[in-house]
């Protein structure tokens, strides 16, 4: 995003090298096929962010921009025990009036205090002066004064914070709670998978790509510059940039050795301020048809096996034949935990986690696939107190001000956030560049 961000806005000529460590470009954007039927599933971000109603959405724009279809994506349910909750009416029925007002009251706290357009564009400011943001959300969770609907709203959002209510704070966990409500934000995904935003990053951009080229260290050379020293199958090879933009997940920063006493501590720093590991595990499996459809017709429904898990209906992101995916995303302490376990037992660990009433899908179960992400996303994006956002790019400004990083974790934690910070310091090297350009040309003159 970023190499693509530059080489759109640049004006005079620009060479960009991406060193990635794997094989293939997107880091946790992956989309795969089982071997069966070459059916596709999402196996690593599930999906993307629609704004648009409230305000400018450069990722919903980018998607428009590189031809990609879009299909919208809405799910309701909630599995409590083998009870489907699909809406207020079955809620108060099979838990009680007090849940469902409980719930009520909470959802009505909730938009009272982050309406739309302060979850759409937040004030870094007032949330550090915010108490909530000193609170943690599972000390908010204890207001509310009913076991079931706090269960409730804890199986409900487990999955999109990736942590436990107790490790992150409360404007977060509002943030979550009110993603599913009407005015705040859509969810949608992309046909074909969404890794296509990438191959349709890859096919824009020119650069040189430099795959299995894993960045050992990064240092201070002479005329300004940094060399940047990667190994590649058992060779090391040095480069030389004005520039290096560490697009990395936080946990991944301390692979890299920042040479020098100075970076090295504002690079440890930086890690330290960010450093609140989130935790994913995917499952995928799949059957010979579809057959939880006649009672949920949704592209996903949550369980409150696992802490509260997302299951997503893959075959509903497009066509794949005669059979049917479903995509389990497991988040926080019990990700890390069942990352432990192999692969086939996670399987059957998912197949006994459906209710009763779909449990018959354990017969028609054909193959299944696992990719583990911990610590890979961050369970208090931004950090605290969050710093102004083009600080947050910057560890080091005074000696290595042309060191830059990159980050869903600096802003929350989706590909919409991605963008953003890559938005950020795309930005902030033109600006620059074109300052150094024009400054040169001055000097020419005189």
């Amino acid at each position: 995003m970023t190499a693509y961000l530059l080489q759109q806005r640049a004006n005079f000529p620009l060479e960009i090298t991406l060193l990635e460590a794997g094989s293939r470009l997107g880091g946790k954007v992956v989309t795969r096929n089982f071997k069966t039927g070459s059916v596709p599933f999402e196996a690593g971000a599930a999906e993307l962010y629609d704004y648009s109603q409230v305000g400018p959405d450069p990722l919903r724009e980018l998607v428009r921009e590189l031809g990609l279809i879009t299909r919208p994506m809405e799910g309701r349910t909630v599995v409590f025990g083998d009870t489907l909750l699909r809406n207020d009416e079955e809620i108060s029925q099979h838990l009680g009036a007090r849940t469902a007002s409980a719930l009520k009251d909470f959802t009505r706290k909730a938009r009272k205090l982050i309406s739309p357009a302060d979850y759409y564009e937040s004030d870094w400011r007032e949330d550090n002066k915010d108490p909530l943001a000193r609170q943690k959300f599972s000390d908010l969770l204890e207001t509310v004064p009913d076991e079931a609907a706090r269960k409730y709203i804890r199986v409900a959002i487990h999955s999109d914070l990736a942590t436990e209510p107790h490790q992150t704070n409360a404007v977060y966990g509002l943030q979550n709670c009110l993603m599913n409500e009407p005015g705040y934000m859509r969810l949608y995904t992309i046909d074909g998978g969404i890794e296509r935003l990438v191959r349709g990053l890859a096919d824009r951009i020119d650069a040189r790509v430099l795959l299995n080229h894993r960045v050992k260290s990064v240092r201070r050379a002479m005329g300004n510059t940094f060399e940047v020293l990667a190994r590649h199958r058992g060779t090391d090879v040095v480069e030389t940039f004005d520039y290096v933009v560490a697009a990395l997940p936080n946990n991944w920063l301390p692979a890299i050795d920042w040479e020098g006493p100075t970076l090295a501590r504002a690079m440890h720093a930086h890690h330290v301020h960010y450093d609140y590991p989130a935790h994913y595990l995917r499952v995928s499996l799949l059957f010979q048809s579809a057959f939880w459809r006649e009672q949920i017709a949704e592209s996903y429904f949550m369980l409150d096996s696992f802490g509260g898990c997302c299951v997503y209906d893959e075959t509903s992101r497009g066509h794949a034949g005669e059979h049917g995916v479903l995509g389990f995303l497991i988040g926080g302490e019990a990700a890390l935990s069942l990352c432990n376990f192999d692969d086939a037992s996670l399987f059957d660990r998912m197949l006994d986690a459906l209710p009763a009433s779909l449990r018959h899908g354990r017969e028609l179960f054909v193959e299944g696939h696992v990719q583990r992400w911990v610590g890979e996303v961050n369970g208090l994006p931004g950090g605290f107190p969050a710093r102004e956002p083009d600080s947050r790019h910057v560890p080091e400004p005074k000696e290595h001000p042309d060191l830059f990083v990159v980050g869903d974790y600096l802003f929350d934690s989706t590909l919409n956030g991605v963008l953003d910070s890559a938005d950020v310091v795309a930005e902030w090297i033109l600006e620059d560049v074109a300052d150094e350009i024009a400054a040169k040309g001055v000097l020419a003159a005189t």
